[in-house]
């Protein structure tokens, strides 16, 4: 066993011989123990429509996927409390869940949508790669940590872990290879580990590398003199996975005869994701591609989604629920800069997305392509809201600079109203000029604006002005154009 980094040598050894006696089982108490449950475990109340109208609030362009997917976790949710709570004629031996085996291209919302219904029936949930998971559990990750994360995710509510739910993604990756040398034993060992906890195991929480457990254990044992049995059963655990599955329509198109024959059997170009023959997939179909028959066969629910296109991609930007938008707008507003889009730039934008070809993950990817250098700039300026149109995708170098040259007299004009109480305005000429007049006299905008109103306040509190506008004669000679209009202002109120 390695030594904790945060443990001194000498504390370490003591502490391994006080486990080590604690694990004697003359010392652990005559009885194993009992499992541990706590909480009520499942209180769900909702029906397919309800939650079919929750997800159809976030998610575009996928309205059979999410049907299918309300449907089955409300019936799944629903049935586990009538078999908790109900009163059933007759028990059923041999019952298999609603396991639910998802195919879709990346990006299209697989791994958003099963985030969304948990949230929202709120129960524990944990999510993990595929390709992290070994047979033995030495090199990579073992199946059963799963089940693990999932009473961690519930703060240690064994009875609500028992009703959460676990989402694997990229399952296809563990599918045997098919042009491998006899059986794959790794990857159809994840399978079949896989399988016994979509059946129905019991987990041990307590592991043998988990030092903290095994401390915890250590102490229970000193305390009352026995050792309490943690685990957990996975009988009513969904277990939801997905992948894109590469090369599975191949298999389905052989199977149907689909590819061309005598004179047609020519290279054909690479087609788009086929939605329609992924939704006739069989179970032979995904036994060619490299899975075992019962793993298969503990997946009974089906969810084919369909690929995004331009469009599906800009509804996505214009529903007020996108968390692409609202991420973005929440990295601005963090500076206190209001960011908005017109809706030929959100289209723009979700045709470049779509030459990404990764789906939604595009969109995130455009725009931060778009953006970055506005993010950089714009906080370091008095810039307070940045409206993202056409230009701004076109020309960004120009609109960033025009807007920071555009911020130095904004600020000037901020600081002026702050220490004088005057608001002073610039026209575009003027700010022009002035951006000239600094330049032929070698200094920043800044420093050219304090110079030549350095002392502008005073004239203007002798009119007791509370604004002023700077225009193309100010701008040229600042000075000469104040005491010209502090001599005019005062000869009107002679007048009058």
């Amino acid at each position: 066993m390695q030594k904790p980094n945060n443990i001194n040598s000498a504390e370490f050894k003591k502490m391994m011989n006080d486990f080590e006696g604690f694990q004697n089982p003359g010392t652990r108490g005559s009885k194993d123990g009992v499992k541990s449950h706590q909480g009520e475990g499942i209180n769900f109340d909702m029906i397919p429509e309800e939650l079919e109208a929750y997800l159809n609030e976030f998610v575009v362009e996928q309205k059979k996927a999410v049907e299918i997917l309300a449907t089955k976790i409300c019936t799944h949710f629903n049935r586990m409390k009538l078999e908790k709570y109900g009163k059933l004629k007759r028990p059923i031996i041999g019952n298999i869940k609603n396991n639910i085996l998802m195919i879709g291209p990346t990006g299209v919302g697989k791994t958003f949508m099963v985030k969304l219904i948990a949230d929202k029936i709120g129960v524990p949930f944990v999510k993990a790669d595929a390709t992290k998971f070994t047979e033995t559990g030495y090199v990579g990750g073992d199946v059963e940590d799963l089940v693990r994360d999932l009473v961690h995710a519930a703060d240690g509510n064994i009875a609500a872990a028992e009703y959460g739910i676990i989402y694997i993604d990229e399952i296809d990756k563990i599918a045997s290879a098919s042009n491998s040398r006899g059986p794959d034993v790794s990857r159809t060992g994840v399978q079949r580990n896989l399988l016994k906890l979509m059946e129905e195991a019991e987990v041990n929480l307590r592991t043998p590398h988990d030092l903290a457990s095994q401390m915890e254990a250590a102490m229970q044992a000193q305390k009352t003199g026995k050792v309490e049995k943690k685990v957990i059963n996975t009988r009513n655990i969904l277990f939801i996975v997905s992948g894109a599955f590469a090369g599975l329509e191949r298999i389905i198109e052989k199977r149907r005869n689909i590819s061309g024959i005598g004179f047609n059997t020519g290279v054909k170009e690479k087609k788009d994701y086929n939605v329609d023959l992924f939704r006739s997939v069989r179970t032979e179909d995904f036994m060619t591609y490299g899975f075992e028959s019962e793993f298969i066969g503990r997946l009974p629910v089906i969810a084919v989604l369909d690929q995004l296109d331009e469009n599906g991609l800009y509804k996505i930007l214009k529903n007020e629920n996108s968390s692409v938008i609202l991420g973005k707008t929440m990295d601005f507003a963090a500076y206190d800069i209001d960011l908005e889009f017109s809706d030929e730039a959100l289209f723009e934008i979700a045709k470049m997305a779509h030459l990404e070809k990764t789906g939604a993950r595009g969109l995130s990817s455009v725009l931060e392509k778009i953006l970055v250098k506005f993010e950089k700039k714009l906080p370091s300026t008095a810039v307070r809201k940045l409206f993202v149109d056409d230009n701004v995708l076109n020309n960004p170098e120009h609109v960033l600079t025009k807007l920071v040259n555009e911020s130095v007299f904004l600020s000037f004009s901020e600081n002026f109203k702050k220490n004088h109480n005057i608001d002073i305005d610039f026209t575009e000429t003027a700010e022009d000029i002035l951006r000239e007049l600094a330049l032929e006299n070698s200094l920043s905008v800044e420093k050219h604006l304090e110079n030549v109103f350095e002392n502008y306040q005073h004239g203007l509190h002798l009119l007791n002005a509370d604004n002023f506008k700077v225009d193309e004669e100010c701008a040229k000679n600042p000075e000469k154009y104040l005491n010209e209009f502090i001599r005019k202002t005062r000869e009107e109120k002679k007048e009058i």
